[in-house]
């Protein structure tokens, strides 16, 4: 929290009854109003209670005083924020949510299924895990896509990443037949899409111009375990609208396991006997060199998590930190304060230490 004044000056004038005190007490010594031979035996006679209180008046009358020149000073309070965002990363990450994603791989000592321990590492990605030397990606603008037979918006890009959390554990394997399924193809030409008018979204978000955040670069991520065998669009298709719109394909095939289904249910975890499943890796090579991106099998955690160590040194943001203040007008209390002392001042004077001339 920051306190400012914006009239500083106007502080000074605090000083003023001071002034006038010390004038009386010289004023006192240089001028007797009505000379008496001693005072010594009316000092021997005992205050009353409110004589002694003689000094809350007075009191009430200099605070009033003190609260409206700081008032009068303009204080306000602020919080600095400091937000390094001028120059980042558009990432679309699309998720393969096919059935065949249930299959069981290991994860940091734990069995689980593919697809949560594709969402644990894109969660160190975003966030940052020193635990797995993932430094995180503040400044990166992220939507996310995922894909069965379908592909669907997770999430819009976003610069506010505590919204992608709940999204990300919003996505779930498909568990309807007919919903199931691996479209790729569609899944990248949705992902490029979002990627494309990316700098009208982060427009209409920030209510800002375009050009206060500076994309370097447009990266889609995707992680699928399978081959692409339904949808509008082929992997070759989308390649060609990543290649037309600039935007480089990070692709991510997941293998290895033990064909072995993990299935979640309300009363737990169960594993299911799994089909072997082949992954085409050319059209997955082809897209990520025609792009300029990289293709990379990733069998276990560790290799997994290599990959995405290896696209963090890759894609690198140019940070310019700027620093602001949203302050905050609070004038008006210190205002009410000096309205209430000098009423009480008032009402005082005017009925208990009333003085009769």
């Amino acid at each position: 929290m920051i306190i400012h004044f914006e009239t500083p000056w106007a502080l000074l004038t605090i000083l003023l009854p001071l002034f006038l005190f010390l004038w009386k007490i010289w004023r006192k010594h240089t001028r007797v109003a009505l000379g008496f031979s001693s005072l010594h035996n009316a000092k021997k006679v005992q205050k009353s209670l409110r004589q002694r209180l003689l000094w809350i008046p007075s009191l009430c009358l200099f605070l009033a005083w003190a609260f409206l020149c700081i008032a009068l000073a303009r204080p306000q309070t602020g919080r600095e924020r400091v937000r390094d965002a001028s120059k980042g990363i558009a990432i679309e990450m699309v998720l393969d949510r096919s059935g065949s994603m249930s299959q069981e791989m290991e994860y940091q000592s734990q069995r689980m299924n593919r697809l949560d321990a594709v969402k644990r590492v894109f969660t160190s990605f975003i966030y940052g895990s020193k635990q797995i030397g993932l430094k995180g990606r503040p400044n990166d603008l992220i939507g996310m896509v995922s894909f069965a037979r379908y592909a669907d918006t997770i999430c819009p890009l976003t610069l506010e990443h505590g919204i992608l959390k709940p999204f990300l554990d919003s996505v779930k394997i498909v568990k309807l037949r007919s919903e199931d399924g691996t479209a790729i193809g569609d899944a990248l030409a949705l992902a490029a899409a979002r990627l494309q008018t990316a700098e009208k979204t982060l427009a209409k978000q920030t209510q800002k111009n375009p050009d206060a955040y500076k994309i370097q670069s447009k990266v889609i991520i995707l992680l699928t375990d399978g081959i692409n065998n339904c949808g509008k669009r082929d992997i070759q298709e989308a390649t060609e609208l990543a290649k037309k719109w600039g935007i480089k394909v990070y692709a991510i095939a997941v293998g290895g396991g033990e064909n072995v289904n993990v299935i979640s249910t309300i009363f737990g975890n169960y594993k299911v006997a799994g089909n072997a499943q082949d992954i085409e890796t050319t059209p997955l090579k082809n897209l990520a060199k025609e792009t300029g991106g990289l293709f990379r099998m990733a069998t276990d955690s560790k290799s997994l998590i290599s990959v995405y160590r290896e696209i963090d040194e890759l894609e690198k943001s140019e940070v310019e930190t700027m620093r602001f203040v949203d302050y905050k007008e609070v004038f008006l209390h210190f205002a009410a304060v000096a309205l209430i002392l000098l009423t009480l001042y008032i009402l005082l004077n005017a009925t208990i230490f009333r003085r009769i001339p």
